[in-house]
């Protein structure tokens, strides 16, 4: 059974965890978002890619929620000592990661390149692509002016108040090998992801899905998101932050929609939106396996 899975950084990466250990491997391709990436030091880095990749390889840092895991900060320290912007922070083995890439990309490769290049150095046989070649931003139109994914989420911790979220480069194509994945896929997962600023970018790059084999996965919870501000953004850009806002975001392109049990009142509200829906718990408090199962058992 050939899977693709839409992620981001956090619930769509656990998630993969959980489907990596179900499926054959190679039965698994996740597709991650890349428009919050950025620049640092002159270093490309992929924030949603490496989190997906570290994940999988086992070597995520469960600590802090991001990088590597026995990390160090030796570099960070030496570039704040030399008067260089420090306040994102660059791990000592996370460097070696942006290093690899920044070169390949010197030498002409494509992102895609380097990602597959990554998950061979890390010993994954699952593929994990970004989402295009091409650079794709998020912007946050804030009380503080306009800003990058990083500078908002990292540098301001969301406090500047949210007006709008944009774009930039959402003319952007897909990949072949992102076509390819979503074309030979039985199934399509959209990760339980942030739908405006994780989803919402791969949707506008990979284009129409095919319904009847796509099914999203809920990020909310009980009212409130597990994992990051998706009901607080949602609400701040005039969405409905509930399940049923979601399911509604996702109506085009999903024909299933997976809810949790502590929200099944709201069941029949989304079936009358044309989705086969699936209750189960979708909190991944065991890495993902279990909801990776209910799935794979539901649309196989």
């Amino acid at each position: 059974m050939k899977v693709v899975l839409l992620a981001g950084g956090t619930g769509g990466a656990k998630l993969a965890v959980g489907l990596q250990a179900a499926l054959p491997a190679g039965d698994l391709t996740v597709i991650a978002n890349t428009a919050d990436d950025d620049e640092f030091w002159g270093l490309h880095v992929s924030p949603d890619v490496d989190s997906v990749n570290y994940r999988l390889a086992g070597v995520h840092n469960e600590e802090t929620g991001w990088g590597r895991q026995r990390e160090t900060f030796h570099a960070l320290d030496e570039m704040r000592r030399l008067g260089e912007p420090a306040w994102f922070q660059i791990g000592d083995r996370d460097l070696a990661t942006h290093l690899l890439r920044t070169g390949m990309l010197r030498r002409g490769c494509r992102l895609t390149e380097t990602a597959l290049e990554l998950c061979l150095r890390f010993g994954l046989q699952t593929k994990v692509l970004p989402m295009t070649d091409a650079k794709v931003r998020t912007r946050f139109e804030t009380a503080a002016g306009s800003l990058s994914f990083q500078e908002y989420f990292v540098r301001e911790h969301l406090q500047p108040k949210l007006a709008a979220v944009s774009i930039d480069g959402s003319q952007a194509q897909s990949s072949p090998e992102v076509a390819a994945a979503l074309d030979g896929a039985d199934l399509v997962l959209i990760g339980p992801s942030n739908p405006v600023i994780s989803i919402g970018p791969i949707l506008g790059v990979v284009g129409k899905l095919n319904r009847a084999r796509t099914v999203a996965i809920t990020p909310i919870v009980g009212g409130v998101a597990l994992k990051g501000p998706t009901v607080e953004m949602m609400a701040a850009l005039g969405l409905d932050p509930t399940p049923v806002g979601v399911a509604s975001e996702y109506q085009k392109v999903a024909g299933g929609f997976v809810l949790d049990s502590s929200d099944v009142g709201l069941e029949p509200r989304i079936e009358e939106m044309g989705y086969r829906v699936l209750v189960c718990n979708t909190v991944m408090d065991d890495g993902g396996h279990r909801l990776a199962q209910e799935l794979i058992r539901a649309w196989s």
